[in-house]
């Protein structure tokens, strides 16, 4: 298909709603891969089983039952449903001889009559992303930080607009970062769109909203996804995506966080439109 993304979303038909894919570990963290490109692998299969053009992915839920190593992916779909103009179908993606994985279900509708509003805003100053830090750029002279994992060094870039680097003292405030995310290489669709199933690895993202809230932490921790859920809104034209995060609540081990995803445009710098929004719960592990 041409780029990285496509590839890892691949996916080749048995028979049977049973789908074979393969997964390199350039998209690992910590150390298994990004939950969210697990996921579209898992509508990706359900789009082949479905076959069904007018109807696209709207609203999809994964529920992280088990770890899904990096490899061979075998991907098994079960139509729950199929209509004239909406349809609804499970997957379930997991590793060779594993019980269980990654269930995601996925709700496909076709275009219909309706209205027309957003009533969500993006953050009021919305800089250049050519003008914000990256995640990839060198901490300080003496500040010593983990390894970046491949995900994040050589899959999707992120340029913060809101937020503080990890290293830097401060006073914690608002659990809210705003991020610029950008693939390495954009997954473009044969249209001159990109592919909106990109979308949902960009989703699964909010643990930085915990992160903000926290301040400078001298424990490592990290957040293995429980489960998300991203809501398919709008095309997307702009390699560039703004990611707007926020935690909701923390407590008894778990945090609540959603993500606004928009598009500003090609040179990201137009009128943002919102074209997706995900929610996410997640725990707590600590580096002992």
């Amino acid at each position: 298909m041409g780029n990285p993304f496509a590839d890892a979303t691949t996916v080749r038909a048995l028979g049977g709603g049973r789908y074979r894919g393969e997964l390199d570990d350039t998209w690992n963290l910590r150390p298994l891969p990004q939950g969210g490109v697990l996921s579209a692998t898992a509508v990706r299969a359900m789009e082949a089983e479905l076959n069904h053009p007018d109807q696209l992915p709207r609203t999809l839920h994964t529920t992280f039952v088990g770890q899904v190593s990096h490899g061979d992916l075998d991907i098994d779909v079960e139509v729950l449903r199929r209509g004239r103009s909406m349809s609804q179908l499970r997957a379930q993606v997991r590793n060779p001889g594993s019980a269980h994985g990654h269930v995601t279900s996925c709700v496909f509708g076709s275009e219909r009559k309706g209205f027309s509003f957003t009533d969500l805003t993006p953050p009021q100053e919305i800089p250049d992303p050519r003008d914000c830090p990256s995640f990839r750029d060198p901490p300080p002279e003496g500040i010593e930080t983990p390894r970046q994992h491949p995900f994040f060094a050589k899959r999707l870039e992120g340029r913060a607009v809101l937020g503080h680097p990890p290293w830097v003292e401060y006073v914690p405030d608002r659990a809210e970062t705003a991020v610029w995310n950008r693939f390495d290489d954009p997954p473009v669709l044969d249209d001159g769109e990109l592919d909106p199933l990109a979308l949902i690895v960009i989703a699964d993202t909010m643990p930085g909203a915990v992160g903000e809230k926290l301040g400078h932490q001298k424990r490592t921790w990290f957040a293995p996804s429980i489960d998300l859920t991203v809501h398919l809104l709008d095309k997307w034209r702009s390699p560039w995506v703004l990611a707007h995060n926020r935690a909701r609540y923390a407590g008894h081990g778990y945090a609540s966080a959603d993500i606004a995803l928009w598009d500003c445009g090609e040179n990201a710098s137009s009128t943002p439109r919102l074209i997706a929004y995900a929610t996410q719960l997640f725990l707590f592990s600590f580096v002992e």
